[in-house]
């Protein structure tokens, strides 16, 4: 579904991403693990056309989507859900919900869809009326979620959706990260909670300072490498402070 070859990707004179390579087919699950600044969120922000390339091609269902607009990537059917959520907090929940499905608005469709999000989201059909700012973290996170599925994505893309959360709503995100995942939904998964991708996820890429570092399942990275000492700042010995 997604083939990213040879990425460059620079913040002015800063190159974010050195020449990465990566594949998500469909109904898959990958996930994108690394420290703050090895370029995961740059990654996803290329995919999507927020930030554009200055090499490489990022081929979406046999398309190269590398160097066109954002809105065009979107109805093309991948969505990202932010970091840090980025709802609109002064929309209500209503209009916030409505702006994800501009890109394929039909009436019928659209209550069918706010039905199936309210079954998802309980909550977000409590909070209807209210303005996104005043929900909590989880709940804002959890409309930034129901907001990019109602663009019916075919690869839905979440960057750090545990972040900031209560040991409560990790475990109510990723419950529903599991949810989508077994109703067949693509997605690319960033994520600081290394533990909990990789009990998720069909595949895992690493990187390091804008390079992968590794590619392949949960099961050969907890085998091949020392993730806590190599990638997150542990201590040589292996021990570290990170939970894995």
């Amino acid at each position: 579904m997604l083939k990213v070859q040879d990425l460059q990707a620079s913040y002015g004179a800063i190159n974010a991403l050195h020449g990465i390579s990566l594949e998500v087919n469909e109904g898959e699950l990958v996930a994108l693990l690394g420290t703050n600044g090895a370029g995961k969120s740059t990654t996803l922000k290329s995919i999507c056309g927020v930030l554009r390339p200055i090499q490489g091609t990022i081929e979406f269902l046999g398309e190269n989507i590398a160097n066109k607009k954002p809105e065009s990537i979107l109805k093309k059917g991948i969505s990202l859900v932010p970091e840090g959520r980025e709802i609109f907090t002064s929309l209500t929940v209503a209009e916030n919900l409505r702006l994800g499905a501009f890109v394929s608005y039909e009436r019928v469709r659209y209550q069918k869809d706010l039905k199936e999000m309210f079954a998802l989201f309980p909550i977000l059909e409590e909070r209807l009326n209210q303005p996104g700012g005043l929900l909590s973290g989880g709940e804002q996170q959890q409309l930034a979620i129901a907001r990019a599925l109602m663009s019916h994505p075919k690869l839905l893309m979440l960057d750090e959706p545990s972040l900031g959360l209560s040991p409560t709503m990790v475990d109510n995100i990723f419950e529903l990260i599991g949810v989508l995942r077994e109703r067949g939904t693509t997605i690319l998964l960033v994520e600081q909670n290394a533990e909990r991708a990789l009990g998720i996820a069909d595949r895992v890429y690493v990187l390091k300072t804008g390079q992968f570092e590794f590619s392949g399942t949960p099961a050969q990275l907890e085998k091949e490498l020392d993730i806590a000492s190599v990638y997150f700042g542990g201590a040589s010995d292996g021990t570290s402070e990170v939970t894995l």
